[in-house]
């Protein structure tokens, strides 16, 4: 099966070349193949955060080799790392970051407006469609303050899946929610994690969500010590 992720010695340092100089990833090794479904545990200060913002290339790391649905990274400058990410990657954050002066459809319509530079009716009927299948078929033209945390947190899934993205990065999506709740959240990314095939790495303090995912890594001061 294809590799959607490879990680190969991945080292990520701070303030280099100076005397407070820090290394918090000490070469990671790891890959994710197509409609695998992966929860990443760890402490706080494990460098979770740090290995997500550089999958989701957002940071870059020192050293090391990172490839996303076959492409290698290192040698992308910043504008073909933007169109990477928009094409490729799905982003679902513990907090939703929706545009609050924008309806619950205007905000899943979002990447689409990006990628495509106007919205389309494609992109619309998409989006209403995305909703309904998080239970929001009603509450498209609802701004954020309307919506409870749940259904704000749904409504940033179904953004998140607008391009149909290949990864889904999703860093403690449940964190501010009840258990039904997270609950349902977690059962959605699983849901379209099964039915579109893409691979989801998942960052997760619960060990009752950590243990229903395909398989587990666990992150130990900027060391994978089980994955």
């Amino acid at each position: 099966m294809t590799d959607i992720l490879s990680l190969q010695g991945i080292r990520k340092s701070y303030h280099l070349g100076t005397p407070v100089e820090a290394e918090v990833l000490h070469g990671i090794d790891v890959a994710l193949v197509q409609a695998e479904f992966v929860g990443l545990t760890g402490p706080s200060g494990s460098g979770k955060s740090t290995l997500l913002n550089i999958i989701g290339l957002l940071e870059r790391p020192t050293s090391g080799t990172l490839t996303i649905a076959g492409q290698p990274t290192q040698a992308l400058d910043d504008a073909a790392l933007t169109r990477l990410r928009g094409r490729t990657i799905g982003f679902v954050f513990q907090f939703h970051h929706l545009l609050p002066a924008f309806t619950a459809l205007e905000n899943v319509m979002l990447p689409s407006i990006i990628e495509q530079g106007q919205a389309t009716t494609e992109a619309e009927a998409f989006g209403r469609e995305l909703l309904a299948r998080v239970g929001l078929r009603d509450a498209a033209h609802k701004r954020p303050g309307e919506l409870s945390g749940g259904m704000q947190q749904r409504v940033a899934i179904a953004r998140a899946l607008a391009l149909q993205p290949r990864l889904i990065l999703a860093d403690e999506p449940t964190g501010n929610l009840d258990t039904v709740s997270a609950d349902e959240v977690f059962a959605l990314l699983r849901e379209f994690n099964q039915d579109h095939g893409s691979a989801c790495l998942i960052v997760t303090h619960d060990p009752r969500l950590a243990q229903r995912c395909d398989r587990q890594l666990v992150l130990v001061d900027g060391r994978l010590v089980q994955g």
